[in-house]
């Protein structure tokens, strides 16, 4: 429980209602570094699925998206394997290991928007979060960033130690 003067508060005090949650849905093409988002109500697979197909009409028919996920059960679901089956190569599907989302860029984003955007906000109703962070996502693809590796493969030392014991 939060206590004035002891404990952060973020903003939550005796006056703080909580309204609910969404879904964010998002990607980062890392050519251009333009963000394409959608904000549901739920992150079941037809809200992914749906997100898909935005992401699909987005790029040349030819050209194969790659797209690294984690392991939500959506990713994988009956209903996602029937619509990929309905774009045969045109989905690449690169899943990061359990615990391990800080491989994933977008997951990063996500925490970035949260300790910068979202970081105590107050908002009315869930229509109006949407359209905030909707509207957020909008002013970073004025200027998108593109994300440049530091380190190349070459460069990177890598040592395995086998235990003989």
């Amino acid at each position: 429980m939060p206590v004035p003067g002891i404990y952060h508060t973020k903003a939550r005090d005796y006056e703080y209602k909580r309204l609910g949650t969404l879904s964010l849905l998002a990607g980062i093409d890392l050519i251009t570094g333009k963000i394409t988002a959608s904000v549901e109500e739920r992150h079941r697979s037809a809200e992914f699925v749906d997100f898909l197909k935005k992401i699909d009409v987005e790029y040349p028919a030819e050209q194969k998206i790659k797209i690294i996920l984690d392991n939500h059960s959506a990713h994988i679901s009956k209903e996602t394997r029937k619509y990929l089956a309905t774009k045969p190569n045109r989905f690449e599907f690169i899943f990061t290991p359990t615990h391990a989302s800080w491989l994933n860029l977008i997951e990063c984003f996500f925490g970035k928007l949260a300790r910068t955007m979202l970081h105590d906000i107050r908002v009315k109703t869930k229509n109006e979060l949407k359209d905030r962070i909707l509207q957020h996502i909008d002013y970073l693809n004025e200027s998108p960033v593109i994300f440049r590796w530091k380190w190349k493969m070459d460069e990177i030392k890598t040592e395995v130690k086998i235990d003989k014991s």
